[in-house]
C-alpha cells in the first residue's frame, strides 16, 4: 500500500513539474524585444527623446539621443511612439514573429501646430509709449513665474522659514538624541580645552577681529 502511495504521489509530482515547465516556456516563447532607432520621415535624422510605450500598458522606455531604443513585450502588444512636434504612431507586434528579437525603424512625420492670429499695433504718440513704459503693469508669463519660483535666493528664504513637518521634525530630534547618546554618562567636550579653538582665537586676535572699530583713546579726556 505505502508503495502504491509512494509511486502515485511521484507521478503526480512528475505531472506538476511537466506543467509548470511547459507553462514557462509558453511564456517565454511570447515574449520578445524590440530593438530600433526612431527616424524622420523626410531626412532621416534621429529624433530624440521620443517615448515608446506599450499599449494599455504601465511601461515604456524614452529613446536616446541618437533615437536608440530597446523594449521588452509581449507578441501581440502596440507599440505606441510619440514626441513632440511628431504625429505619434502605432506599431503592432505580431504574434507570428519568429524568434525572441526583433529590429525596427520607425519613421515619424513632423506635425505642424497654427497659432491664433496676433496682431500687433505700434502706440500713437512717443509720449504713450513712455506712459506705457513707466506705468503700464505687465502681467508674467509662464516662464518668467517659472524663473521666480526657482530661484536660489527664494528658496533659501521658504527653507529656512518654513516651519517643519512632523515627519522633519522627528528627524532633528532623533538626531539630537543620537547626538547625546556619544557622550552619555560623561561630560560632552568643551571648547576650552581644544587647542585648535585656542589657535583660531589667537590668530583672530592678531587680524584685529576683536578691536572696536571707531575707538577713541582721548575720547573721555574731553
Amino acid at each position: 500500500m505505502r508503495l502504491k502511495l509512494t509511486i502515485y504521489i511521484s507521478l503526480l509530482f512528475t505531472l506538476m513539474l511537466g506543467l509548470a515547465s511547459a507553462a514557462q516556456a509558453q511564456s517565454a516563447e511570447g515574449i520578445i524585444q524590440i530593438n530600433g532607432v526612431i527616424m524622420t520621415a523626410d531626412s532621416l535624422r534621429a529624433v530624440p527623446g521620443a517615448t515608446v510605450l506599450v499599449k494599455n500598458k504601465n511601461r515604456g522606455v524614452e529613446a536616446e539621443y541618437t533615437g536608440v531604443f530597446s523594449i521588452v513585450c509581449y507578441k501581440g502588444d502596440t507599440l505606441q511612439f510619440s514626441c513632440v512636434g511628431y504625429r505619434a504612431k502605432e506599431f503592432p507586434v505580431s504574434v507570428d514573429l519568429p524568434g525572441q528579437y526583433y529590429s525596427l525603424i520607425q519613421l515619424m512625420v513632423q506635425d505642424t501646430f497654427y497659432l491664433p492670429e496676433t496682431i500687433i499695433r505700434p502706440l500713437p504718440s512717443k509720449a504713450a509709449f513712455d506712459y506705457a513704459f513707466k506705468y503700464w503693469d505687465i502681467p508674467n508669463d509662464q516662464y518668467e513665474i517659472a524663473r521666480k519660483n526657482t530661484d536660489a535666493y527664494l528658496l533659501r528664504m521658504l527653507a529656512y522659514t518654513t516651519p517643519l513637518d512632523g515627519k522633519e521634525a522627528q528627524t532633528r530630534a532623533l538626531r539630537q538624541q543620537a547626538a547625546e547618546a556619544v557622550y552619555y554618562g560623561q561630560r560632552p567636550p568643551m571648547n576650552i580645552f581644544s587647542p585648535i579653538a585656542w589657535g583660531e582665537f589667537f590668530e583672530a586676535w592678531k587680524r584685529g577681529d576683536y578691536r572696536r572699530k571707531n575707538y577713541n583713546p582721548y575720547r573721555k579726556l574731553k
